[in-house]
């Protein structure tokens, strides 16, 4: 299975982004961690938050065992118009205290999120300018050595994902 994840190709590449304090971060950074990293816009009105919800419990019940490695949760926006640091930084923090957030210039962003095969279509702007965007909802399991190791579809409960990142560690 890790043959064939490798195969895909996903997430190989070196993304260049800033985090919430606005320091230049690339995938690199977070090598030696296990990640779970989930794409997504801090206007969304429902699934990702859910997503991040999901995503920090799982988190939670991995650092519940003190004999596991820790994970470090990472969000990339994928509408890096509206979602600059600040907005970043405003919003993860209903989530988990160490969860990372990036952003970067749009050919940043779209690149990062191409390297994962994440879709990302912006909606029609309404009479205020706002939009919605369309994207894969999917998170990705790294581990320390950057590679692709699984995702996760919203069908996935906290415990599942912390279930599957738990056989990952022990067969690393």
């Amino acid at each position: 299975r890790l043959h064939h994840l490798r195969s895909l190709s996903l997430g190989q590449g070196n993304f260049q982004l800033q985090d919430t304090s606005g320091a230049a971060r690339s995938k690199a950074d977070f090598r030696g961690r296990w990640v779970l990293l989930y794409f997504g816009f801090t206007h969304c009105p429902d699934v990702c938050p859910e997503e991040l919800e999901k995503l920090s419990r799982a988190v939670q019940l991995l650092e519940a065992d003190p004999a596991l490695p820790p994970v470090q949760p990472l969000f990339i926006t994928v509408d890096p118009e509206r979602d600059d640091a600040a907005a970043l930084a405003r919003y993860l923090r209903d989530f988990h205290p160490r969860l990372v957030g990036l952003t970067g210039s749009v050919q940043q962003v779209r690149e990062a999120a191409a390297q994962f095969r994440v879709y990302v279509s912006a909606g029609p702007r309404d009479d205020d300018g706002d939009y919605v965007v369309d994207h894969s909802v999917l998170t990705f399991l790294l581990d320390p050595d950057g590679i692709f190791r699984d995702f996760y579809g919203r069908s996935r409960t906290a415990e599942e994902v912390a279930r599957s990142v738990r056989g990952h560690m022990d067969s690393y």
